[in-house]
């Protein structure tokens, strides 16, 4: 029996293989997801013995069926029940929201119903362009903090910037702060002398869904891709820019990174406190206590709607996509588009086709150079249909654009961690700020038209005339495009 095995290992190991595949294949079949990624599913399994199946351990499975998370805790909680009812807008806030944002209501409604996000009312934003900005408010702010900090972040290093963060936060904690810290074991890279250092401190600190070797896995795991920073409930980050040295423009910076974020003091925080607790609940394994002390009474003067929009495999639908889709569609006025990838769903590059199509003013900002090979081609291969639409599409030279967020009709913008792409809207856990305010609309319009100073618009007529071997890497990488 022993040398039958030996002797037909290989034979035994297809069997086993093509086996599996036909389960995976049925289970693709039975779960009804977009006939191009259904394809490419089979195809790979099919062609591709043992790959096709990490392929689709990596990227097939349905996760926002299966719940990786476990919410019913957070959920529960009478505090956050509490907190969500000091939400309910009076008869004075609905008439004025309703005249305000006319048709942009069905926005709000969406993500109300799809996911409890409620629309804030009571908040201020600052707009933070770049990692300068963001760390010169974020470090002052984090030293002012008196009752807990609570941090969650895709990319977390211990070199310059992230050392000077992470001894505030160690000396916050001595002084009696309560620091909680959670950042993805895939983007991050912590010393153990650092952390040795919280942990002395009094830092709580845990890495979402560690993985034995982190240099290898890349992109290939559902990853915690948001950027959060909650400090005594009252003041909150949400956008782009992760905490690392590769984010801040110094004189030695080998990269100029031009990103986008958001300090938002008000309500929308609360939003944010609560997604940041679902995530700890989860890192820690335990039952976390939610104290009532996480969501004070915020005194704030200004009146700028926010709602929170979170997706991933721990929410029932694909919220941030659908805003995106739903505020394109409503769009009459302009569609003004920033983000590093841009590889979208056909919903997405439908809507923006016909966007354009009926006289909308469609503008698109992308790196002229990428980190990836496949998606720069991937990108690329959305061109097109967008130029024959009318579409202007813009690429950003000076350095590397990674901010993501869009700007619509001068009443609607969001800013947050999503890209235009599979990954963000359906398999990374991401988190955007939507903000319905004329005001910070046009200041995002005016950035956005700033940024294009640093950019060349692509020519339609020169890039019908491409060599026809970047047309064909654009070709075979689009072919990725549901995985990437």
């Amino acid at each position: 029996m022993i040398e039958f095995l030996k002797d037909h290992s290989w034979t035994i190991l297809i069997i086993i293989n093509y086996l599996l595949a036909i389960s995976a294949i049925i289970t693709v079949l039975l779960n009804n997801i977009n006939p191009s990624k259904t394809v490419t599913y089979i195809i790979i399994l099919a062609l591709f013995p043992f790959f096709g199946l990490v392929i689709y351990y990596l990227f097939g499975q349905q996760y926002r069926k299966t719940k990786i998370f476990d919410r019913k805790h957070v959920i529960n909680s009478k505090v956050i029940q509490s907190a969500s009812n000091s939400f309910q807008l009076d008869g004075r806030d609905l008439k004025v929201i309703n005249e305000e944002l006319d048709d942009k209501i069905k926005l709000i409604k969406l993500l109300k119903n799809s996911e409890k996000s409620p629309l804030t009312i009571r908040n201020d934003v600052k707009l933070l362009i770049n990692g300068e900005e963001k760390f010169e408010y974020l470090l002052d702010d984090l030293k002012q903090a008196k009752h807990h900090i609570h941090l969650e972040y895709y990319i977390l290093k211990d070199d310059g910037i992230g050392t000077e963060l992470l001894d505030i936060i160690c000396e916050r904690a001595k002084a009696g702060v309560e620091v909680k810290l959670s950042y993805d074991d895939v983007g991050s890279k912590l010393s153990s002398v650092m952390k040795h250092q919280l942990d002395e401190s009094g830092v709580l600190h845990c890495p979402f869904m560690p993985v034995f070797f982190s240099s290898l896995t890349g992109k290939s795991n559902y990853r915690n891709h948001r950027k959060i920073a909650v400090i005594d409930g009252e003041i909150g980050y949400v956008g782009g820019i992760n905490i690392s040295d590769t984010y801040v423009n110094s004189p030695s910076s080998k990269l100029y990174w031009r990103d986008t974020h958001l300090r938002i003091h008000g309500e929308a925080v609360k939003v944010l406190q609560f997604h940041f607790l679902t995530t700890w609940d989860f890192v820690t394994n335990d039952s976390i206590e939610i104290k009532e002390s996480y969501f004070p009474e915020i005194q704030c003067k200004k009146g700028i709607p926010v709602q929170i929009a979170a997706s991933g495999p721990d929410t029932d639908w694909a919220n941030i996509m659908e805003a995106i889709l739903t505020a394109i569609n409503n769009a009459e006025s302009y569609i003004y588009i920033t983000t590093p990838y841009f590889i979208p769903n056909d919903q997405v590059i439908t809507a923006l086709q016909i966007a354009a199509k009926i006289g909308v003013d469609v503008r698109l900002i992308i790196p002229k150079e990428s980190d990836s090979w496949v998606a720069k081609y991937a990108t690329n291969s959305f061109i097109e249909p967008l130029l024959n639409a009318g579409a202007k599409i813009y690429r950003y030279k000076k350095g590397f654009v990674h901010a993501k967020t869009m700007v619509v009709d001068d009443v609607f913008c969001t800013i947050g961690t999503c890209n235009m792409d599979n990954r963000s809207f359906n398999i990374n856990f991401e988190i955007n700020a939507l903000i319905y305010d004329t005001e910070k609309s046009e200041l995002m319009k005016s950035q956005f038209k700033t940024d294009l100073e640093d950019c060349e618009i692509i020519e339609q007529e020169l890039w019908m005339q491409r060599p026809n071997s970047q047309k064909l890497k654009e070709s075979f990488s689009r072919l990725w495009a549901p995985l990437l």
